[in-house]
């Protein structure tokens, strides 16, 4: 099997340079924050710091839990910021996004996996930035269908939880993670909130084979996904896995293709592609009409869980 030594970055990828970038990391230190954009290492970060937009990191800096493709640090983590959630609120509002996307570390030491964190920071966006639009890119809880409950209760408009890769994979890509329970986390987030757009994620280029992603889209679109985002791996250090194979830009266009016509509103597929990457657009393009879920909408007693 070849590895990233093996291969030279193909003329496909590039990133570009862009100005601007250095207001944007400005007010994430004002506020004291982490972006997901920095802390993975992200291709596009120059690009989206310069519109500005950046993917929030709250829960810390550090994970529970040790993936061999991602570059956050695995350690043990820092004590829950109760300060974080109004940060984020008031720094977004000072970049005047009007789409957030909010992502976190996994924090399995905590009974609910910061699922309630989550809800504080989606509420203090709601109470500061009203219009905008907010997506929560989160862990998988452990499945544990009470957290996502309270997550969901506050109302983001978009859930996201990546899968990240083929099943096959998942012993050497997410050793502490289940194909099965990330599924089974996007089918209890369409059931308990059909009113909000469910969204997931994967990387190419770890070995997996076409078949296999084909199989993967099959699940997510069973499950109840509307949009998913088709990317390719890039190694983030020399501690991470390796690329096996850079994928060719027609592949990616096939598989949009094919995703489509499994009848997802929206999929975003091309090498650079990342999970939060034009999060806006993919809303905006799809023509999708967000329906807000309200906290008095439904409660526990009709039945949802």
């Amino acid at each position: 099997m070849k590895t990233e030594f093996a291969l030279r970055l193909p003329e496909w990828i590039k990133t570009e340079s862009f100005a601007g970038i250095h207001d944007t990391k400005r007010i994430l230190r004002n506020y004291g924050l982490s972006t997901v954009c920095e802390e993975a290492r992200c291709p596009n970060m120059g690009k989206c710091f310069s519109r500005p937009t950046a993917t929030f990191m709250i829960l810390g800096s550090k994970c529970t839990r040790n993936c061999g493709f991602c570059a956050v640090e695995h350690s043990m983590p820092e004590p829950l910021d109760t300060e974080e959630p109004e940060r984020v609120a008031l720094a977004a509002k000072d970049m005047k996004l009007r789409y957030v996307v909010i992502t976190s570390v996994t924090r399995d030491d905590l009974p609910d996996g910061g699922a309630e964190h989550f809800a504080r920071t989606v509420s203090a966006l709601r109470t500061h930035l009203p219009d905008a639009r907010v997506e929560v890119l989160t862990p998988d809880f452990k499945g544990d269908i009470h957290a996502l409950f309270s997550l969901l209760h506050s109302g983001p408009d978009v859930y996201n939880h990546n899968v990240e890769t083929v099943p096959r994979l998942y012993p050497f890509v997410r050793p502490q993670a289940d194909y099965s329970c990330s599924l089974t986390l996007l089918k209890d987030a369409k059931r308990i909130a059909p009113e909000i757009i469910i969204k997931s994620g994967l990387m190419l280029g770890l070995g997996e084979t076409l078949n296999e992603v084909i199989n993967v889209l099959r699940d997510l679109r069973y499950v109840g996904c509307d949009f998913v985002t088709i990317g390719q791996y890039l190694r983030p250090s020399k501690t991470n896995l390796p690329v096996v194979e850079y994928i060719r830009p027609e592949i990616f266009e096939r598989l949009r293709l094919t995703a489509l016509s499994m009848g997802f509103n929206y999929v975003s597929s091309s090498p650079l592609v990342r999970s939060s990457m034009n999060a806006e657009e993919m809303i905006m393009g799809s023509g999708v009409r967000l329906l807000r879920y309200a906290r008095n909408d439904r409660e526990d007693k009709e039945g949802i869980i």
